[in-house]
């Protein structure tokens, strides 16, 4: 998917949990506070898309950001979002939560 000469890299769960697994990727869950409270992603920082602030993601350190979601939606937007804001962050995990439970990876309870 791409806008304004943008382009968003999707990436499979199994991709996001390795790389984050290795220390190569951060996550960043774009979901509102309320799901990520019954649900979440281990070791993901939450910074919710209704009130999206680039400068409200961690400092990535040499990792590369990776947006989540639900389904895989919201996520493009922040990238997409944070490429208009000048950041390189142009990966997220496609089909989101659904699609990683589907993998069978974990998530934690509120």
């Amino acid at each position: 998917m791409s806008d304004q000469g943008h382009s968003v890299e999707d990436l499979t769960p199994e991709e996001v949990a390795k790389g984050v697994a290795e220390g190569r990727y951060l996550l960043v869950d774009v979901r509102e506070p309320n799901e990520v409270s019954a649900e979440s992603y281990p070791d993901a920082a939450v910074v919710p898309l209704s009130t999206f602030n680039v400068d409200d993601i961690p400092d990535p350190q040499g990792k590369q950001v990776v947006f989540a979601c639900r389904s895989g939606k919201r996520s493009v937007t922040a990238s997409l979002a944070a490429q208009t804001a000048g950041k390189p962050y142009d990966k997220h995990l496609a089909g989101g939560i659904i699609g990683w439970k589907a993998a069978g990876l974990p998530t934690k309870a509120g």
